[in-house]
């Protein structure tokens, strides 16, 4: 199961990568508009990814620091919220290298951050549903992007595409 896992950690990295690399092209008016989907703008949708990262990490490794609401802005600045996204990836490809097959069956105990409870669970669908998370709102930026700049603005994140990139088949 590791080797999946660490796919999804590197897939992850590469489409971070892509997705801020086209949000750079935007006007600063254009990356901070309210657009209306849930975390109002590509800046407050990307500083969520990177915010849910970090509850998430932290849940998993014990360390880090963590916000107490799911829509905070981390980073104002969008260069220091690319570098910040560029670390988090790092650790996240860290972690993973770091869990035995025996970590991955184990199980998970956090308190969640909105209606604090404390929830228990196994390792894998939690980090099935972290992976998911990432996917699910770099979607929403990837399609505000199409919707400010056309379908060109927004680059393929499809995962056959990175994989065939890692392999070298293209």
């Amino acid at each position: 199961m590791k080797p999946r896992y660490q796919m999804f950690a590197a897939y992850n990295a590469w489409a971070n990568a892509r997705i801020y690399e086209a949000a750079a092209s935007l006007s600063d008016a254009n990356y901070r508009a309210d657009r209306g989907v849930f975390f109002k703008s590509v800046h407050g949708t990307l500083n969520h990814l990177l915010l849910a990262d970090r509850i998430w990490m932290r849940r998993f490794t014990g360390s880090g620091e963590v916000p107490d609401r799911l829509d905070a802005i981390l980073f104002e600045d969008r260069d220091e919220l690319r570098g910040a996204r560029q670390a988090e990836d790092v650790r996240i490809a860290q972690y993973i290298d770091g869990l035995s097959e025996t970590d991955l069956a184990g199980r998970l105990r956090y308190l969640t951050i909105v209606k604090p409870r404390t929830i228990e669970q196994d390792l894998w669908p939690a980090l099935d549903h972290f992976f998911n998370h990432q996917t699910h709102h770099r979607g929403q930026v990837h399609g505000l992007l199409s919707a400010i700049g056309g379908n060109a603005a927004a680059p393929s994140l499809d995962l056959v595409l990175y994989q065939r990139e890692a392999a070298g088949t293209l």
